[in-house]
């Protein structure tokens, strides 16, 4: 046996060894989401999004039901400074850049908090920008100290793993184009409350609307970053193909995963944590295709 297959065979029995569950549908892998990507066969996934540490349990606080709350979400989010956190977002970053296919596209959703530095790294790895895409949260937590606007939005960054002459990613612009009222959907996005459509005009486009998770989405369990389903199928509808592959290298309760279940795609989803990867299974096996 040859020197590369020898390593190959290596790779997968490490990989093996990390799998913490799969299906026909999905794959959860437990492990440092860097260590694994690293591992996984290059140009892989039509897809990538990434809710990355925001770096905020650092002793602050926030409003939760009225009442003053910590924002601590665990030792994964605590910031180890600038020049470390930079590090760790350039590591991730480069990672998913190499499991990309050309065709393939990542998002990366963040606050002020992370999303510049995200940002910064993408545009030094050689990433190409798509768009920056503003995802407004009504039902928004007030802010404590009176002392800033209150924090109502997410920002998510939509780019390309390299830039190319003729551009290659997947955009279903006449979907979403339908969606949205037969205009051109706007990179402002208030997603909508229900299951159904909440359109208002504002123009010479439309707005969408919806606040947090819903209650059935927590039917397993929850994570406190959690994302809304709405959120995510907006995603995977407008930039993947019908048959993608679609990974989330921080998995979290797997919401990506369900998203991309229910249309149809295949999930691969990475993350530390064995409670929110059960979490997870639970959610996509319960998934109707």
């Amino acid at each position: 046996m040859s020197a590369e297959a020898t390593a190959l065979k290596l790779v997968e029995k490490s990989l093996k060894q990390s799998e913490f569950a799969k299906s026909d549908a999905y794959k959860l892998y437990q492990g440092d989401s860097v260590e694994l990507l690293n591992q996984f066969p290059e140009q892989q996934f039509d897809l990538v999004f990434a809710d990355p540490p925001y770096f905020l349990s650092n002793g602050g606080f926030t409003c939760k039901s009225g009442k003053r709350a910590s924002v601590a979400k665990g030792a994964w989010d605590v910031s180890r400074g600038v020049e470390e956190d930079h590090r760790f977002t350039t590591e991730w970053l480069k990672a998913c850049q190499r499991v990309l296919k050309p065709t393939g596209t990542l998002w990366v959703s963040g606050t002020q908090h992370v999303i510049f530095n995200v940002g910064f790294a993408m545009q030094k790895l050689g990433f190409k920008l798509l768009n920056t895409v503003t995802w407004y949260k009504p039902n928004a937590s007030p802010n404590l100290s009176c002392r800033y606007f209150t924090h109502s939005t997410e920002l998510l960054i939509w780019a390309s793993p390299k830039p190319a002459k003729t551009l290659q990613h997947t955009f279903n612009y006449a979907r979403m184009k339908t969606e949205n009222g037969g205009k051109q959907m706007r990179d402002v996005w208030n997603l909508p409350r229900t299951g159904e459509e909440e359109l208002s005009a504002d123009g010479a486009g439309r707005m969408w609307t919806q606040i947090a998770p819903r209650r059935e989405e927590k039917a397993f369990g929850s994570h406190p970053t959690q994302k809304p389903v709405a959120l995510l199928e907006r995603i995977i509808e407008a930039s993947t193909p019908e048959d993608a592959t679609v990974l989330d290298p921080f998995n979290g309760s797997g919401t990506t995963g369900v998203a991309a279940l229910k249309l149809g795609r295949r999930y691969t989803g990475i993350d530390l944590d064995p409670t929110y990867l059960s979490l997870t299974k639970k959610r996509l096996d319960a998934v109707k295709r």
